[in-house]
């Protein structure tokens, strides 16, 4: 079994996924046991800049194109990831969303769509990323698939207590994914085994599909455009998922500090 600092790895999987299948919790998750692993929460400086300070400049989109996160800054990812905060910010882009949503009037055509991206929005891979530094360590694309390929990505509460309101809404949801197309048996099993039970498409990037993340998505929305759907919400947890053209009458962006996909 994994170990961090001691903590079985596991631990933390069954922790996010017990979560995931809470139903409807109000209430913040209570401080991750595994934090202490990374520090107190004390603020992290690089180069004089804290790492609260990089972290605001991620989320702006002010700091942009860079490959991991700084090693300095290791230990106050980890403790932003593993503690309360990644779940409340998370809460409050999840709770406008919702109630956007509940001032739409649909047309009840089928065609009204809400865009989901998949990692770090719908399934969580802090698993993984507990393992690798938090995005500290360079990307590496085959142990990256590895993690995939085991299924056990478990649900991102926030995501799911919103897909379950816009499927009560009368939405249809789209899972729009960077995953490759052969990895679609795999993601298939993964969201519902996490809860997520039905979809309109769920669209994978082929062979074909080539270009950058921002041309690959916009490019699959102009067709979903194309063919009638109303592309009323999107929701994901990178710029490049809600950036480009075709991105849906309102967009919304979840916290992510460990990595950056253009």
């Amino acid at each position: 079994m994994e170990l961090i600092a001691g903590v079985p790895l596991l631990f933390l999987t069954l922790t996010l996924i017990a979560t995931s299948q809470a139903s409807q919790v109000e209430k913040p998750l209570p401080i991750h046991p595994l934090r202490s692993a990374y520090g107190s929460g004390h603020d992290h400086h690089l180069h004089g800049i804290s790492c609260a300070s990089w972290r605001l400049g991620v989320e702006a989109y002010n700091l942009r194109d860079w490959k991991t996160v700084p090693s300095s800054c290791e230990a106050y990812v980890g403790h932003y990831m593993l503690g309360h905060l990644y779940r409340q910010d998370s809460k409050v882009v999840v709770d406008a969303a919702a109630l956007y949503a509940q001032g739409l009037n649909l047309t009840k055509d089928g065609k009204d769509v809400w865009v989901f991206d998949i990692d770090e929005t719908s399934l969580s891979n802090l698993p993984y990323f507990a393992k690798h530094g938090f995005g500290v360590e360079p990307y590496n694309a085959t142990l990256s698939k590895q993690w995939v390929d085991t299924g056990k990505g478990p649900a991102l509460p926030e995501s799911l207590r919103l897909y379950k309101k816009l499927l009560s809404l009368g939405f249809k949801i789209v899972f729009l994914t960077g995953r490759q197309e052969v990895q679609r048996k795999i993601t298939v099993t993964n969201l519902k085994e996490a809860g997520y039970h039905t979809w309109e498409k769920l669209i994978l990037r082929s062979p074909e599909d080539t270009g950058t993340a921002i041309a690959y998505k916009s490019s699959k929305r102009k067709e979903l455009e194309a063919h009638g759907y109303r592309i009323l919400g999107n929701i994901g947890d990178q710029w490049s998922d809600i950036l480009g053209s075709n991105v849906g009458q309102r967009t919304f962006k979840l916290p992510d500090p460990m990595y950056y996909i253009s």
